[in-house]
């Protein structure tokens, strides 16, 4: 009975969700976007687009291309949100859900004699007949996993889709993952191949014959012996962390792809970060603000440390100071000349709690905090940016990474606060990156190097 973790993921969960709300997708090829514009790129694609080569991050322009029926729809994250919530109570009724991956993600526990195969697969049928009633007409569907830890059993969702249900036990290991590539796998993203490659690991096949050390030094530490363990069907439940960051970032549009508009979106990235702080009851010491632009694979970084706060202003006028230190005369952002803005990121780091924080003892009393407190007060209240400072009037104006302040619980659909939601903002993120990457990888395709 080495079976311990069934995992839930739901295929092309955006588009999935569009076609089940609107039959008459159903079946046809779906791209859901974060924004209207040609410009843009998919967040997600149903299996029928995918047929044609469409998916994940591909630019609503080519989407077309490759697939002229191809429905392009605007994302709804309340509907996702709304439908998040329905799904998991089905799951529930058929096992308890122990941990919620992303919005689209959920583990569970095998425990007793559910760690039968015959049982655990008997569980998995009825978590997609649960699925089957909540969402009849066979648009929303999953894929189920089923091995020894949460790990592997992600791993077994992604070989069989769409609605598929593979088993891995102890006895499969590790041939049951030869067939893989490392990007396959949970954790290995380009710059992890780019370190095992170093370490003379280019299958899956030369992963699982490695040793603790080299794993732990390809990883560079603890993790590197975790993923050995994991690959072998170790039970190692998630170690609890603490919040060490916050920060927001943005794929800028090419409205903003310039150092007025990246400056405008830095500043309110950064009056987002600030509230967060005020509402979790946190100061930050420390920035990280970084800049990457189209075709350069380098990016600007700054950094900079100081005084616990909370204040919108003085960080404002951190920022300032830290981009004007770093540009050439003559130019708004730091980095290479001429080069054109693609994406900007703030991070506060040294976070503590307020009620444990000593400020410096040296600081002059300002009334900021209580100027910041009534800002705070009047957006809550009467919406957001009904206040706001005057630099991120530009970021304002193409409505630039909204004002969505991420809760650390799903809402409720009747709250009607699906745009906030935490789960949404994470799968946001990797979209953004995904982006990134794609834009550098054209625009160097273009250039021809």
């Amino acid at each position: 009975m080495s079976l311990r973790s069934l995992f839930v993921d739901f295929n092309s969960y955006f588009a999935s969700v569009e076609q089940h709300e609107v039959p008459a997708l159903r079946g046809r090829p779906v791209g859901v976007v974060p924004v209207d514009a040609e410009t843009t790129s998919l967040i997600a694609a149903s299996y029928e687009a995918k047929a044609f080569g469409v998916s994940t991050g591909t630019m609503v322009r080519e989407a077309r291309a490759r697939c002229p029926g191809i429905t392009i729809v605007v994302a709804r994250p309340e509907r996702y949100v709304a439908w998040h919530g329905t799904l998991k109570a089905a799951i529930d009724r058929a096992i308890p859900i122990a941990h919620v991956g992303s919005i689209d993600e959920m583990a569970c526990e095998l425990v007793g004699r559910q760690c039968q195969r015959a049982i655990a697969e008997q569980i998995a049928r009825q978590v997609k007949d649960e699925i089957a009633k909540s969402a009849p007409g066979g648009a929303i569907r999953c894929s189920v996993g089923i091995a020894p830890n949460d790990f592997l059993a992600k791993t077994a969702t992604d070989m069989m889709k769409p609605d598929g249900l593979v088993v891995i036990e102890q006895a499969d290991l590790p041939q049951a993952l030869h067939r893989l590539e490392l990007r396959d796998l949970c954790g290995i993203g380009a710059s992890m191949e780019a370190r095992l490659h170093a370490e003379g690991i280019r299958s899956v096949a030369q992963l699982t014959a490695a040793s603790k050390l080299v794993l732990r030094r390809a990883w560079g530490g603890i993790e590197g012996e975790r993923m050995w363990g994991l690959l072998r069907g170790a039970w190692l439940p998630t170690a609890e962390t603490t919040r060490s960051s916050l920060g927001h970032s943005h794929v800028l549009g090419p409205e903003l792809r310039t150092p007025a508009g990246a400056r405008a979106v830095l500043k309110k990235l950064l009056v987002k970060a600030a509230m967060r702080l005020r509402r979790d009851g946190l100061l930050a010491g420390a920035m990280a603000v970084r800049i990457r632009y189209i075709g350069v694979d380098q990016r600007w970084e700054g950094n900079l440390n100081f005084g616990p706060t909370d204040d919108s202003r003085e960080l404002l006028h951190l920022l300032r100071g830290m981009l004007d230190a770093g540009r050439r005369p003559g130019h708004l952002l730091p980095g290479p000349a001429r080069a054109v803005p693609l994406s900007v990121s703030v991070t506060l780091h040294r976070l503590g709690e307020r009620a444990q924080t000593s400020g410096s003892l040296f600081a002059q009393a300002t009334p900021a905090r209580d100027v910041d407190t009534v800002i705070d007060r009047i957006n809550t209240k009467f919406g957001l940016n009904k206040v706001y400072f005057g630099g991120m009037q530009d970021a304002l104006a193409h409505d630039a990474a909204p004002m969505r302040i991420p809760f650390s619980r799903i809402p409720e659909a009747s709250e009607n606060e699906a745009d906030h939601n935490a789960l949404w903002l994470q799968t946001m993120n990797r979209f953004k990156a995904m982006t990134e990457g794609e834009h550098r990888k054209r625009e160097r395709d273009k250039r021809g190097y």
